[in-house]
């Protein structure tokens, strides 16, 4: 499950009790960085998977760590892999993200989540510990990094990355949620207001310049972006986030698109998987299961004039990654040929 979590006077509280286990350079958990031997798992539709595809495809790490994509629905045990033929993860050979978390322990107790790393020789999930994923393959994984690969976690900036992404992540990743799954008017009152207060102040940091931290993309642009760019089309109207959509927010849509179309962001982005997860899944919000048609997507790749404020995406040096490896289908984000185009 993507948002696993209990209701704590009846507002939702997100389990964050991870598999905290690390892939590290030096190997001091007993997994040491290795092309080849992990694979990546994740679901286009959620958005701390799509964190990690973001920074996967940014730092060029496709041929050393493989990625597994779960379709966009699951049920009560996991998510599935029905998007590869005869239902099998093709490296792993499991049907179901789980099986790969009861092989690291059989009575496994908690949420089985994406992103989740697995060891391929054992079959079994090294971490799901999303927010370390890709601080690691940051810091990690460099000696494995392509030529020109963006620093998205420049040791000088370190702090202030965790510093911008902490209210982020608990006003506006989690935010939403607790707005979503609140199960009380007070508890919706209270998460919208604090959603919106950031929404607000986030504007503003963003009004006057390109990037929420330094001159390029960071980790903390992935950690908003996966946010902003699921608004208009599930949180808006879904988690009931209704003040504004983002295309009335001159600075977040700005900086939205300005990412969008950045080779690395936009062209991970499948709306179609994002509507079909969040509005089939959760029957508790919306029992009968229809997916909206709209909003209009092509305005992703309307102009944003963001070079105006200075800075460039991937730092001196840097160049963008080259084509995805992992295509998603053209109809599932129509922006994405008027940007090619």
């Amino acid at each position: 499950m993507s948002e696993p979590g209990t209701y704590v006077e009846k507002s939702f509280k997100r389990d964050t009790n991870y598999i905290t286990t690390r892939i590290t350079a030096d190997g001091r958990d007993g997994f040491p960085v290795e092309a080849g031997r992990y694979r990546l798992v994740v679901a286009r539709a959620c958005p701390w998977a799509n964190r990690a595809i973001i920074v996967r495809r940014l730092l060029g790490l496709e041929d050393a760590l493989s990625m597994g994509i779960c379709g966009p629905t699951h049920d009560s045990r996991s998510w599935t892999f029905d998007l590869d033929p005869g239902g099998l993860d093709p490296v792993l050979r499991i049907p179901r993200i789980q099986d790969a978390y009861l092989r690291r322990d059989p009575e496994y107790p908690r949420g089985i989540t994406v992103p989740a790393i697995v060891d391929i020789p054992t079959g079994a999930v090294v971490t799901n510990d999303f927010k370390q994923i890709t601080v690691d393959l940051e810091t990690q994984w460099r000696d494995l990094h392509r030529d020109g690969a963006p620093d998205l976690y420049p040791a000088e900036l370190a702090d202030e990355i965790e510093a911008v992404s902490e209210p982020i992540y608990r006003f506006v990743n989690n935010g939403v949620y607790r707005c979503g799954f609140a199960g009380t008017q007070d508890a919706y009152d209270k998460a919208y207001r604090r959603l919106w207060e950031h929404l607000d102040l986030l504007e503003e940091r963003l009004s006057t310049r390109r990037y929420l931290v330094g001159d390029h993309v960071t980790e903390a642009d992935v950690r908003l972006f996966t946010t902003l760019v699921r608004f208009d089309a599930v949180y808006h109207g879904h988690f009931k986030c209704n003040r504004s959509k983002l295309v009335e927010l001159p600075a977040l849509w700005g900086y939205a698109r300005d990412l969008f179309q950045t080779p690395g962001f936009g062209d991970t982005i499948d709306f179609a998987h994002i509507k079909r997860h969040y509005y089939v899944v959760h029957k508790d919000v919306n029992p009968t299961g229809i997916v909206p048609l709209g909003p209009s997507l092509e305005n992703w790749a309307s102009p944003h004039g963001r070079q105006a404020l200075g800075g460039s995406p991937f730092g001196e040096g840097g160049t963008p990654p080259g084509p995805p490896r992992e295509v998603v289908p053209p109809e599932h984000n129509p922006a994405l040929a008027l940007i090619a185009g």
